[in-house]
């Protein structure tokens, strides 16, 4: 077996049933300080890094630049809250593919219901458990999904020296596993781009004004926001 078919499958297979979202039921209910919400996030997400132990999920920089640079509302008195928690899960899986201006662009409906009251329609809870239900609803077609490629992969290279087939056939699945994810990444960009449509003037004006700056920031040589 090219590969190593069962040892790579069973541990890729491990990797992604460790990835559901954190349950809406384990984000505390209480405000946090910044120290309290750093551990949080460690413990929770630690283990989706790819060097656990290594990679920080957070850090005290990376918060404050997501409210400097408009991602997240700012604390209320140097505490956070369950909604700030929720939109802070949604940054740390989105930062990996998706630039500063798109995870913008993407948590304003959300923002916009930023301590939504219980009482209305609609809650950061209500988005978050709806969102963590559809995700979690597609792991196991995503596990096909990685088998079927393997399988492609392990076919692939047929005619290569004996030596170099385990690394090519290796090469051909990480190559299969990228483009998918380049195809997704050009979906979700458009996408985003279609946020704009049903928004008012105003709006619209104020997310021009807003890239334009980051755009600047950027030109100028600033430094901006630590994803």
């Amino acid at each position: 077996m090219t590969l190593n078919t069962e040892n790579l499958l069973e541990s890729i297979m491990e990797s992604l049933d460790r990835i559901p979202d954190i349950p809406l039921s384990d984000i505390p209910n209480i405000d946090l300080y910044m120290d309290q919400l750093t551990t949080f996030m460690e413990e929770r997400l630690s283990h989706t890094t790819r060097y656990p132990g290594e990679d920080k999920v957070l850090t005290k920089t990376m918060i404050n630049n997501y409210a400097k640079n408009d991602l997240l509302p700012p604390p209320v008195r140097k505490k956070y809250s369950k909604d700030h928690m929720i939109l802070l899960i949604f940054i740390y899986y989105y930062k990996n593919i998706l630039s500063i201006n798109d995870i913008q662009t993407l948590l304003g409906p959300l923002k916009d219901r930023f301590h939504t009251s219980d009482t209305e329609p609609l809650t950061l809870s209500d988005i978050y458990t709806e969102i963590c239900a559809l995700d979690n609803s597609l792991l196991e077609e995503e596990k096909t999904n990685i088998r079927e490629k393997m399988e492609m992969a392990e076919k692939a290279f047929a005619d290569a020296p004996e030596e170099l087939r385990d690394r090519m056939c290796r090469f051909a699945f990480i190559s299969m596993l990228s483009y998918d994810v380049y195809i997704k990444k050009l979906l979700i960009e458009k996408l985003i781009d279609g946020f704009g449509e049903g928004r008012s003037d105003e709006e619209k004006r104020k997310e021009s004004r807003r890239k334009r700056k980051n755009a600047n920031k950027k030109g100028n040589g600033e430094q901006h926001v630590d994803l």
